[in-house]
């Protein structure tokens, strides 16, 4: 049999490092399926139950092993499922290539089923590369180009192949005019400042008496520098959420997460810090940042569009962030000043305990904060950690501490729904001997995430180390919304938008061979989570939590504070409970621990 086009991109695909692909199949793109049938040792398929969820897959794959994603659909509505998966790996610069299918060529023009203008639909999501292919000798270049630019911009890049195409027998380009010969590889460069940029960005460093770091998820492989840097400028250190495993928590300088879902040490750092170095990070939210004119700025991105954005910096500096730590490093002097140090280190040990006695504070019936306090110091070494958006991902921000060697992401720029399973699972695939852990709201599980427990279900055998543990925080509320409405637009919760069914999570989890746990007493929640983690297989912990703990910022502001009582006075239908909710948590942060 000779090789089709199908079988070419396969072969192609494994000359490129390619061992796993993530998708759905349909006969839009059943000859490169086809061909990954007879090429079984090359390429592994993950089948999910949804392309959304396969995009996610391999945005998240991307993310744990440092390695191009795939992910792959049929033609119309297969492609167009894909679009929120691949945002993903886009806004969070994650080398992502999606292969698509397309109705044969001779139809195409014609208004025939599954026609999609594919190449229209990717062009802003897969903008850096998206093509269709026309015919096999273009095909060649078609793929070492898509992945060359994926993973040397980390971009997401896209390939159209029609149907009838994918069948043909392949052939080489013609060694003649207006043919290409492209070829496989690509080395990482590296990408350092002029000396004469590192010594003024340094003279910046040098001259601050209290600087603050903030480091995001471009510095995830410079741990030690960012170490040293800050040892040696005697700074403080917040993380951005994708940037959470940057830095172990048990630094006594790492002031956490910055932002809304912040601390309020990471608040206090950016408020009265006199210079600012930034480490790799997007953070989009610039009021959580100094005041203009408060901080003189340094920056270091590998991206030049990120530098300067939000926040107006004197020195930028494009660069590898290890590196260029590691080279700005000699240039800078020891400080011997512990007055902002100590003050930082003060602020981080008081922050913790307030965390604990929040975590305690009664509620109805489990305290969401306790949840994540609880699994905390039960995590496993180098264990991996998801989150999914909305109000679990305060708790999985402030509350769970990282250690070293530990990794942890969610969606970050598109702060998605429903990023939590498909993660979980890519990070498995990933990382087949490490523990997973996640968590995740109600509303996401019935969204889509629910579907992926199949996923899981039907692979987990094939991992090394079977601890795999999702945690479904079931409060019957699309929480994180519902205090949207309330603290930022002064509206009472809207019940009709917010409620949402209760569904026994641990009962589909047991229906389909997993294990499920339920808890609805917080004094055994710890016990549930050893049991979980012990377990030898799959778990759904699901947790029911009481929506009216409040996820409050590390600063409110009198606006906030205003328009939450206004949300009260026009009706809000929990409005006692979110009242006794959230006075419990304010008591937390003015009355000291009552165990010391």
């Amino acid at each position: 049999m000779s090789q089709t086009v199908g079988d070419f991109i396969v072969e192609r695909l494994h000359l490129w490092g390619v061992r796993r692909i993530f998708g759905y199949p349909g006969d839009g793109i059943n000859g490169v399926f086809g061909a990954l049938n007879r090429a079984p040792e090359k390429i592994k398929f993950v089948q999910a139950r949804h392309e959304e969820m396969a995009a996610f897959m391999a945005s998240a794959y991307a993310k744990f092993s440092g390695e191009l994603g795939v992910c792959i659909a049929t033609s119309g509505p297969g492609a167009s499922h894909l679009i929120t998966g691949l945002y993903d790996a886009r806004l969070d610069h994650m080398p992502v290539l999606a292969i698509v299918g397309q109705q044969s060529r001779d139809a195409l023009g014609g208004h025939y089923q599954q026609e999609v203008d594919l190449v229209s639909m990717f062009k802003d999501v897969a903008g850096a590369f998206v093509q269709q292919a026309s015919s096999p000798a273009q095909v060649r270049h078609l793929i070492d180009r898509a992945i060359r630019i994926a993973i040397g911009d980390r971009r997401v890049t896209a390939i159209v192949l029609p149907t009838d195409l994918q069948e043909e027998p392949y052939r080489e380009p013609a060694r003649k005019h207006g043919t290409l010969r492209s070829g496989v590889g690509f080395a990482k460069p590296r990408v350092t400042p002029f000396d004469d940029d590192l010594r003024r960005a340094a003279d910046v460093l040098n001259a601050g008496k209290k600087v603050a770091i903030l480091v995001g998820a471009g510095a995830l492989g410079a741990t030690d520098e960012v170490v040293a840097v800050a040892e040696k400028l005697g700074a403080g250190v917040a993380k951005a959420l994708l940037g959470k495993a940057v830095l172990p928590d048990d630094l006594p300088y790492v002031t956490g997460s910055i932002g809304l879902l912040g601390s309020k040490p990471s608040y206090a750092l950016m408020t009265e810090c006199d210079t600012l170095l930034m480490v790799g990070s997007g953070f989009p939210y610039a009021e959580f940042l100094p005041e203009e004119g408060q901080a003189r700025g340094v920056q270091i991105d590998i991206e030049p569009d990120m530098l300067s954005l939000r926040y107006p910096m004197e020195i930028n500096l494009v660069g590898d962030t290890a590196e260029t730590l590691r080279l700005l490093l000699s240039l800078l002097n020891q400080k011997t000043d512990r007055k902002w140090r100590d003050q930082i280190e003060n602020q981080v040990a008081d922050w913790w305990k307030l965390l604990r006695d929040r975590a305690m504070q009664p509620a109805k019936p489990v305290n969401p904060q306790r949840v994540a306090w609880e699994l905390s110091s039960r995590l496993p070494e180098n264990a991996i950690i998801t989150s999914d958006s909305g109000s679990c991902a305060n708790w999985y921000a402030r509350d769970v501490k990282m250690r070293r060697g530990m990794m942890a992401s969610l969606s970050g720029g598109l702060a998605s729904m429903g990023a939590a399973v498909p993660y979980a699972i890519a990070a498995k695939f990933a990382h087949p001997d490490r523990p997973v852990i996640g968590l995740v709201g109600d509303g996401a599980m019935q969204m889509n995430n629910m579907a992926e427990l199949i996923t899981v279900a039907k692979y987990w055998r094939e991992w090394d180390d079977p601890c795999w543990v999702m945690c479904v925080f079931n409060n019957e509320d699309l929480n994180q919304v519902t205090w949207e409405q309330r603290v930022m637009e002064g509206n009472p919760k809207f019940d009709a938008s917010q409620n949402i069914p209760n569904v026994p999570y641990h009962r589909f989890a047991e229906m389909i061979g997993l294990k499920g746990i339920y808890v609805d007493d917080p004094e055994v929640l710890g016990s549930a989570w050893d049991e979980a983690l012990a377990a030898k297989r799959p778990v759904v912990l699901e947790v029911k939590t009481d929506p009216e703990v409040p996820p409050l910022p590390p600063h409110i502001t009198l606006d906030q504070a205003k328009k939450f009582s206004m949300s009260l006075m026009k009706g809000d239908s929990s409005a006692g409970s979110a009242v006794a909710g959230a006075a419990r948590q304010l008591l937390g942060a003015i009355l000291p621990d009552r165990e010391g």
